[in-house]
Order: C-alpha cells, then sequence, then structure tokens
C-alpha cells in the first residue's frame, strides 16, 4: 500500500496517543488545504446568499421605490446570474474538496488499521472477537468519514456563514442582529447536554451492533455444523436475542434525537418569529426601510440556520469521537515486534534447538507447560505426543515466537531464541496447521502463498506431487488455476490439509512443525504423505504432533506431554520397551486397527 508510509505510520501512532479532536486533525495532514479549501467553497456558495438579499435591497430601495427602473434593472438581473453561478460553482467545488478530504483521509486510516490488525500479537487475537474488530474497522471508520465529510466541513461552513450574516445584519442595524441572536447560548447549552448523554448511548449501540455482527460472523463460519445438527432454529432465536437489543439501544438513540429536535426547532422558530415581529414593527414606523426589511428576513434565516445547524453538528460530532476512540482502543495496542532482535544467523540456520526448564502460560491463565527440557539435533525429527490440553501445540508455538515463554531457556543453534528477529524465525520455519486455512484464490496461489519470490511451475508441482495431491489437482477442468472457494470447501478436508503441506514444502524451512498434519486424512492417503515427508524431512529439523502412534514410530525421539510436562521421553523402540502411556496407546490402537481390518474383511 503505498500510501502507508513509515512517515504515515508515525503519524498516525501520534494521533491516536492525543485528544479526539487533536487526533482527528493530525489525521488529516496532508489534506489540510483541501479541507480549507472545501470550507472556504462551501462558505462563499452559501454567502453569494447573503450578496444576493444585499443586491435585492439595494433593487427595493434605490430602484422600485424612487422609480428608477432605467439600465440599473440590468446589471441586477446580472448581478443575481453571477450571485447564481458562483453559488453553484463553489458548492461544486466544495463538495469536491470534501470529498476529496474525508475519503482520502479515511483510506489511510483503513490501510492503517488492516495493516495494524495482522501486526498485532497472537495474545491479542485470542482475546478479542472477530466480529469486534470487523466493527471497529468498517462501521466506526464510517462514522469518522461523515465526521470529515460532514461534521468537520459543517462546522466550519456555519461559524463562517454565520460571522458574515451577523456582520451583514449589525451593519443593516445593530438592534436587529443583538436580537437574532438572543438563542445562541440556549441552543448551544442543549447540545452540550445533549453531546455528553448521546456519546454514551451511541457507544452502547456500537457495541450491541459489534456483538450481532459476531453473532452472525461464528454462524457464518460454521453453517455446515448448525445445518448438519439441524439448530437452524436455536440460531435464530439466539440471533433475534441480540438484534432485539439492538433495536432497543437503537431505538434509545434515536429517542435521544427526537427530544433533541423539537427543542432546538422551537427556540429556532421563536426566533424566527420574534426576529420578523420587531423588524416589521421598526419598518412601519419607519426605523428601517422596506428594503431593509426585505433583505433582513433573508439573512434573518441564514442566521437561525447555521445556530440550529451548530447544534445538529455538535451533537453528531460527539457520535464521530465515540468512534475515534473505538478505533483508537485497537490502533493504541503495542504491535508484535517483528525485526527486534540482534542476531541474523549469516550461513542460514542449522536447526539444533534445546529446551532448558522451560515454563510458559498464556495471560491471565495458569501454567501450559512447566519445566520443559530436551535438545534435538539439526535434520532430526521430534514427536510429540499427548492428550488435548496436554501443551504440544503450545510448544511448538514458542518456536516461531508466536508467544514467548515465561521460564527458562530455549535455544536455536546455540543462541537464545529471543535474540533472533520474529521475521527470521518465521522466514526459516514451516508450519503445517491442525485446522488449514485456505484463501479464495486459486490451489497455484493457495500453493506458493508463504513464498515470497517469483515460482516456476515445476517447483509448484514438485511440493504438491510430495504431499501427495498432484494427482487430484490434475483431475480438475482448470488444473492449478482452480479456484478455491471460501475456506477450501470445494476441496475435501484430506486435500485441504496437503494443499496446506504443499505450500510449507515450497517455502523449504529449516524447521519444519507439523501440528497434526494428517488427522483430515484417511489412512491410505495418511501413508502417501507420511511416505513423501520422510524423503523432504530429511537435513531438516521436524516437529511432529500426532494422536495416532503410527505417524510418529520413525521419530529420532518421541516426548509424551501429560499436563504441560514431559511424562515420557525416547525412541518408539524405547517407550514400547516399558509400560508408559505410549506402549499402552499403541496397544490400544494397533488392536482398534486390527479390528477394523477384520471388520473390513467382512463387509468385502
Amino acid at each position: 500500500m503505498a500510501a502507508l508510509t513509515e512517515k504515515t505510520i508515525v503519524n498516525f501512532e501520534s494521533a491516536f496517543s492525543g485528544k479526539h479532536l487533536s487526533g482527528l486533525w493530525q489525521l488529516m495532514k496532508g489534506y489540510r488545504w483541501a479541507y480549507f479549501g472545501a470550507v472556504i467553497s462551501v462558505g462563499v456558495a452559501a454567502l453569494t446568499k447573503t450578496a444576493t438579499y444585499l443586491v435585492l435591497q439595494y433593487f427595493i430601495d434605490d430602484v422600485l421605490l424612487r422609480s428608477e427602473v432605467t439600465q440599473a434593472i440590468l446589471y441586477i438581473v446580472l448581478s443575481f446570474v453571477g450571485l447564481a453561478l458562483l453559488q453553484g460553482g463553489f458548492t461544486f467545488l466544495g463538495g469536491t474538496l470534501a470529498s476529496r478530504t474525508a475519503e482520502g483521509t479515511v483510506r489511510r486510516l483503513r490501510d492503517y488499521l488492516y495493516d495494524h490488525i495482522q501486526r498485532l500479537s497472537f495474545s491479542y487475537h485470542d482475546a478479542t472477537q472477530t466480529g469486534e474488530l470487523i466493527q471497529r474497522t468498517t462501521s466506526d471508520v464510517d462514522a469518522v468519514r461523515r465526521f470529515y465529510s460532514e461534521q468537520a466541513i459543517g462546522i466550519g461552513r456555519v461559524l463562517l456563514i454565520f460571522g458574515v450574516n451577523l456582520a451583514a445584519v449589525l451593519n443593516l442595524n445593530v438592534r436587529l442582529g443583538l436580537i437574532s441572536i438572543i438563542i445562541v447560548p440556549f441552543i448551544v447549552g442543549i447540545s452540550l447536554f445533549f453531546f455528553k448523554r448521546i456519546s454514551k448511548v451511541y457507544e452502547d449501540f456500537q457495541e450491541q451492533e459489534a456483538k450481532l455482527s459476531t453473532t452472525l460472523q461464528e454462524n457464518l463460519m460454521g453453517v455446515r455444523v448448525v445445518k448438519a445438527f439441524a439448530r437452524q432454529m436455536y440460531e435464530r432465536d439466539k440471533f433475534e436475542v441480540d438484534n432485539r437489543e439492538k433495536l432497543r439501544r437503537g431505538l434509545r438513540l434515536t429517542g435521544m434525537h427526537a427530544i433533541f429536535w423539537p427543542f432546538s426547532d422551537t427556540l429556532s422558530s421563536l426566533q424566527m418569529l420574534a426576529g420578523l415581529a420587531v423588524a416589521a414593527v421598526m419598518t412601519i414606523d419607519g426605523t428601517i426601510t422596506l428594503g431593509t426589511f426585505v433583505a433582513y428576513m433573508g439573512m434573518l434565516g441564514w442566521l437561525i440556520w447555521p445556530m440550529r445547524n451548530l447544534g445538529r453538528l455538535i451533537v453528531n460530532i460527539s457520535m464521530g469521537l465515540v468512534s475515534f476512540g473505538r478505533i483508537a482502543e485497537v490502533a493504541l495496542e503495542p504491535r508484535e515486534p517483528l525485526d527486534v532482535g540482534d542476531y541474523v544467523p549469516d550461513g542460514g540456520m542449522r536447526g539444533r534447538i534445546e529446551f532448558d526448564a522451560v515454563d510458559f502460560s498464556y495471560e491471565g491463565a495458569t501454567q501450559v507447560l512447566e519445566k520443559i527440557s530436551f535438545s534435538c539435533e539439526p535434520g532430526q525429527a521430534v514427536a510429540l505426543l499427548g492428550g488435548t490440553g496436554s501443551g504440544k501445540t503450545s510448544l511448538v508455538n514458542l518456536l516461531p515466537r508466536f508467544y514467548d515463554y515465561t521460564g527458562g531457556s530455549v535455544t536455536l543453534d546455540g543462541v537464545e531464541l529471543r535474540r533472533y528477529p520474529r521475521s527470521v524465525l518465521r522466514q526459516n520455519i514451516g508450519i503445517v496447521e491442525q485446522e488449514p486455512f485456505l484463501f479464495s484464490r486459486t490451489i497455484r496461489e493457495n500453493i506458493t502463498y508463504g513464498v515470497g519470490r517469483d515460482v516456476f511451475d515445476d517447483e509448484v508441482e514438485a511440493a504438491a506431487r510430495a504431499a501427495a495431491i498432484h494427482d487430484v489437482i490434475t483431475t480438475f477442468p482448470e488444473g492449478y488455476n482452480t479456484l478455491v472457494g471460501e475456506k477450501g470447501v470445494t476441496l475435501s478436508g484430506g486435500q485441504k490439509q496437503r494443499v496446506a503441506i504443499a505450500r510449507t514444502l515450497l517455502k523449504d524451512p529449516r524447521i519444519l512443525i507439523l501440528d497434526d498434519s494428517t488427522s483430515s486424512v484417511d489412512l491410505e492417503t495418511e501413508g502417501q504423505i507420511r511416505e513423501a515427508l520422510e524423503n523432504l524431512m530429511k537435513n531438516r529439523t521436524t516437529f511432529i504432533i500426532a494422536h495416532r502412534t503410527q505417524s510418529v514410530m520413525n521419530a529420532d525421539q518421541i516426548l509424551v506431554l501429560d499436563q504441560g510436562e514431559i511424562v515420557e521421553a525416547g525412541t518408539h523402540e524405547e517407550l514400547l520397551a516399558g509400560a508408559g502411556f505410549y506402549s499402552q496407546v499403541f496397544e490400544m490402537q494397533a488392536r482398534a486397527g486390527t479390528e477394523l481390518g477384520e471388520d473390513h474383511s467382512v463387509i468385502h
């Protein structure tokens, strides 16, 4: 994104750290001249009306009433036409500059937020709902856009129109000018009163809308589960509860506006009547001329309208400030430092890893790993077994520094892991997730996703063959250009897993992490993948998380975890000779496999 430079990032960070209004002003950097141009343009367009009323005053007092309808009428007509053209031209210019200010500023804001959210830590994403982030990057950003396009421009326009028209009315008659602004303190006071209350109500409304977005997002992502368990009615009722609460808060918000408008409209109408009544009496007793009265009637509307609109803008600004505050909460979250570290290996990584009394716990959670100690040489395969929640995935997540260990020491090639920049670690570590994620792109694009260079077709095919997916891909009409549906729904679970494996293999990492990567495939496919991986894991340190002992039999060492501790360690033969957890699981799975084989033979 070309617009998002390092200087822009610094400006944004500074903007979110300050007060809301000053922050919004800082975000406009680069568009401030356009903003001033928009304010002046819409102000000039409106002020042509004031000039029109002054021309009308002259026409009535100096032309009509003096019966001097001569050549002056031509100048007056030309003046009206010229003022109308000016109004139209500056209205167009003001709208264009206002749109440029709002859309340009918000475009950079969206870019920044998108980039920032991707750089937040795993801990933050673990604790934050996806729907909440979507809400803040869409609805709240749109509220900020409206602030720039409407409220920010409107405030400047209102103040300019009010000031010039007040000066014009005072020039006509000081008494009329003072009478015309009696309600200003009342309008401002009422607006500030509602400003504080609407801010809180609007914030509650946005929070509920975010909750509704989360409910919808979870339902759409889990729609297959919903249908499989026939829970459509349950999901509908759950959505209805959240939707009804959003309705309640929305009605409260609109109710606050409904209360505000009658107050401001009543005061504005009373001000209008009072001004016209006084002006009419002054015209009858000869204090002002008929032309002055007509001009004042027009200008009075351009005094009352800015007052009324000022109140609306003050109230609506509260919503923009609330949304800016909600965005700032995300923007002020510290980014995960990818390039912080003082050690970058010259000749690449070898892959020797040592854990020494490592402890780890998630933020605000109990201990997940405790006193983990083991080491592996470059090119070795380490298998991790254990029940659900035993800490297997947490352990391997420490290697790319998705999380940092809280105690002990982890070294890579003899260097403390924290000394490596995260970007260097992740470039050299390949991961196949337990639940693979594919993007809504072609199969080829999904396989080449993790490679930061141009890739030849034969490289893609070699990775696909190694992952036992090439023959499947060639059966599709479009081959490698087949478009994968959202979340890979056009592929089976095993096919998605193998595409994910091909993506990791093409990256050619020094360290490979297979997080239960064969859990979604059948036994035949698992055998194909296992055979291919045995060749590809040579000279590459590999961590294998698996539930099937058959998947880890050839590992150089097997670690059995239970409640965050290593309870057994050794090779397949060593562990099988004991009477521990591993041998029990192996015998149970072997017995289950024999029984399945007998059943299979009976069926066929």
